[in-house]
């Protein structure tokens, strides 16, 4: 197989700057019409875990397409707009799709004293064995985008070469590779506004939950918290089984499993994102492994990398190259 070769980012010339190209991305994404045929999912612990296919599952599929697993971000879901749009870029290629959405994110709380976080890799190995089971004539791959990078990430660095009968080819799209780093990242003026908007969920989904909450657990400060570390001390650290929020940065951060990673993977991510300080990017370790490859662009914010001339046909550069490396890995003969 020849190398995968990248293709250039040109922002928009209508989105500068790191913080309107993660927002013009997020509001610019539309929802596109996609049919989702939604599988749920009983896991051996009691809880559940929704899939939303993008082709039918059963049936008339074509057994002989490559299909692709999409992993959302921070109180995404799997029908996310850049979800949406890889979607629609997989179709294009003849690639099917299908979207799991991480528990307590498919509309409606899960059962049991727990969320998700960022490295939760139990549940992806799952499905990924799901999958290979039900469509095991098919290639693979997966893409992760944010909080979901990082656990796919994480996953791929834990299982090294074993993981390769299940994934053939990953891509992960503006990963907080270094979670204690990012987290500091958001307590700057303007990263508190998105640590704002995405706390609010994170906090009603606590209050949701109040009365089953465990001891441990102390949902009066997390209702409270106005930074990530905050919320995560009281509440994440606590209910998954970590000591403290550091804890849990430290033991989930998927730079600590990059040199392990032994399928081929595509790190998409800007040196202006602002959930991430440009130091924390791994250069280096992308160097030293050969199953690495990255582009590493100057701008393009937080799940950004919008382009084109005019806002009213904006193009989605990461979306579109994400597919294109996952086309070149999953259909070549």
């Amino acid at each position: 197989m020849q190398p995968f070769i990248p293709s250039a980012f040109r922002p928009a010339w209508w989105l500068p700057g790191p913080h309107l190209q993660t927002v013009g991305g997020r509001w610019l994404r539309s929802k596109l019409d996609i049919p989702f045929h939604r599988e749920r999912l009983e896991l051996p612990d009691g809880d559940f875990i929704d899939l939303d296919f993008a082709f039918k599952p059963l049936g008339s599929a074509d057994q002989s397409r490559p299909i692709v697993l999409v992993l959302h971000g921070l109180e995404g879901s799997a029908q996310s707009g850049y979800a949406r749009q890889l979607y629609s870029a997989l179709r294009d290629h003849e690639i099917d799709s299908v979207g799991l959405n991480f528990r307590s994110c498919s509309g409606g709380p899960n059962r049991l004293p727990r969320l998700y976080h960022s490295g939760e890799t139990e549940d992806l190995r799952w499905v990924l064995r799901l999958l290979a089971q039900r469509y095991p004539q098919r290639r693979r791959g997966v893409v992760g985008v944010s909080l979901g990078g990082n656990v796919l990430l994480k996953f791929l660095g834990e299982s090294g070469a074993s993981v390769r009968p299940y994934v053939e080819a990953a891509v992960a799209i503006s990963v907080p590779f270094d979670l204690s780093a990012g987290a500091d990242s958001l307590l700057r003026p303007r990263g508190r506004l998105y640590a704002a908007f995405l706390l609010r969920k994170l906090r009603r989904k606590i209050k949701i939950k109040r009365e089953m909450m465990p001891p441990g657990v102390d949902v009066s400060r997390a209702a409270a918290a106005r930074t990530f570390r905050e919320f995560d001390d009281a509440a994440t650290a606590p209910l998954h089984g970590f000591a403290s929020a550091e804890d849990y940065y430290q033991r989930s951060s998927c730079c600590r499993f990059l040199e392990e990673i032994r399928v081929p993977t595509y790190l998409l991510h800007s040196a202006d994102d602002p959930f991430l300080p440009p130091r924390c990017i791994p250069r280096r370790t992308v160097e030293a492994n050969p199953h690495l490859s990255a582009t590493f662009t100057a701008r393009g914010g937080h799940v950004g990398f919008v382009s084109g001339n005019t806002p009213f046909r904006p193009t989605f550069w990461a979306e579109q190259e994400a597919v294109r490396f996952l086309a070149e890995h999953l259909t070549a003969s």
